[in-house]
């Protein structure tokens, strides 16, 4: 049974998030606002051309899409879904992946784990092997509180560390999963018979339990062609593997059993190939739990996801596909030779590590109207620049702002303290309906 949001995370005090002042340390807000409370903000019913340049914005729309859209899919496909915190760190918007039946959410580490905690966040599984002392005593005492919080082993020596590390806690016994890798993946044990051997460590252990096996498949491809798709697929039937060598052998010490994979790019994959697990059901393990781990899929984007998600890469306009709910509006603020000009964002406030942003439309301020800019591309961006290449025969000015699709929701978001949410991007002048807190 999925617990209800009220008990899955601390409602009260994501509501109090509304009542934080606004000063210097939220770039996109103006000074003329400053000394107000998000609430007395909002209330004012500002407009996107009430805020100031550069500035990245959540779409209200879209996110509501993308919320209900993977959750019905999940439901569709018997596949729960712990989504990676990570993504966003915002949680007002874990309370709406949380209110719509997600199982808990999936972190990275023990500061992203603090935070999810501080706001009551009740279910956990931190996809990592946790090798931290200090982080090891935290999880420790979150456990004794009454948090339920899986971490990842890949080794037996990170199973000794755990019981070196518990040894004063003799009362605590902590659920893992062990995980899976690939020959030039990134973490996992690389063979399943490496694997099957640190399972029988954490059963043996007087304060472990294994509570199911898992890993990533998205270290092991980038592409949706037959030889990453293969791999992908390879790397999954080998998890189910794992999952049943377990259970042959009466390994699991938990009722539920999570078999865990997916990110943003290959769930559909995941869901085909390890779904039915689901059904073997026995008495030694009386639930068996597919939980997808994906987190890019609230904000999702116009690059990297846009082309290689399951919603949405044949044909990502569809009404089915997802659809990228954030959005950078940057001003020029040179215009030095024809067909180029310098733009007032750069890495410090700009996603590039999956491709670079892409130039959308152009208008003389923010929240006029705005044109489609074709034939523009961004060649490069600095600490606090970008470099916007056009044809000369437009007019592009210093002053005028330049909406841009971004790539990579995991490094867009982490730039900034508070994002405003539009009612919808697609309008010229939106009006701000939230303001996003984020927590990087």
């Amino acid at each position: 049974m999925v617990s209800s949001s009220n008990e899955q995370i601390d409602v009260q005090h994501v509501a109090e998030l509304s009542a934080e002042t606004l000063d210097w340390r939220h770039q996109a807000i103006p000074a003329a606002f400053h000394g107000r409370t998000v609430d007395e903000f909002l209330a004012a019913e500002p407009h996107l051309g009430n805020l100031q340049t550069p500035v990245l914005t959540l779409d209200e729309a879209a996110m509501a899409h993308n919320l209900q859209l993977l959750a019905s899919w999940c439901k569709r496909h018997s596949v729960l879904l712990a989504p990676h915190g990570k993504t966003t760190m915002a949680p007002a918007l874990w309370k709406r992946q949380l209110e719509l039946g997600a199982w808990g959410l999936t972190l990275a580490n023990a500061h992203q784990l603090r935070t999810a905690r501080a706001f009551g966040v009740q279910r956990i599984m931190i996809a990592n092997s946790v090798t931290d002392p200090q982080a090891i005593a935290y999880l420790a005492a979150e456990t004794a509180k009454g948090a339920q919080i899986i971490s990842w082993v890949d080794s037996v020596r990170t199973v000794r560390l755990l019981e070196r590390e518990l040894a004063t806690t003799p009362q605590i016994v902590l659920p893992v999963i062990v995980e899976l890798g690939a020959l030039n993946g990134r973490t996992g044990a690389r063979a399943n018979t490496e694997a099957l051997e640190i399972a029988r460590s954490v059963a043996a252990s007087p304060q472990l339990a294994l509570a199911g096996v898992g890993g990533y498949e998205g270290s092991l491809a980038h592409t949706t062609d037959e030889v990453a798709l293969g791999a992908v697929r390879g790397y999954l039937r080998r998890v189910g593997e794992l999952h049943r060598s377990a259970l042959d052998e009466k390994l699991y010490g938990t009722d539920e059993v999570i078999i865990t994979a997916g990110g943003s790019a290959y769930f559909d994959e995941v869901a085909s190939e390890l779904s039915e697990l689901s059904q073997e059901a026995t008495d030694q393990v009386p639930a068996v739990q597919v939980v997808l781990r994906s987190g890019a899929y609230v904000i999702h984007d116009d690059g990297f996801y846009r082309m290689i998600s399951p919603l949405g890469r044949q044909d990502p306009e569809a009404p089915e596909a997802l659809r990228s709910a954030m959005h950078a509006w940057v001003r020029v603020v040179s215009q030095p030779e024809p067909g180029l000009a310098i733009l007032d964002a750069g890495k410090r406030d700009l996603p590039f590590d999956e491709g670079l942003p892409v130039p959308q439309a152009v208008g003389t301020g923010l929240g006029r109207e705005m044109t489609a800019l074709e034939s523009a591309a961004i060649t490069a961006v600095n600490d606090q620049h970008a470099f916007l290449s056009f044809d000369p025969s437009l007019k592009i000015n210093p002053g005028d702002v330049v909406r841009l699709g971004l790539s990579h929701p995991c490094t867009a978001l982490d730039k900034w303290t508070l994002l405003p949410v539009l009612d919808t991007a697609a309008n010229s002048n939106p009006r701000i309906v939230d303001a996003v807190r984020t927590f990087f």
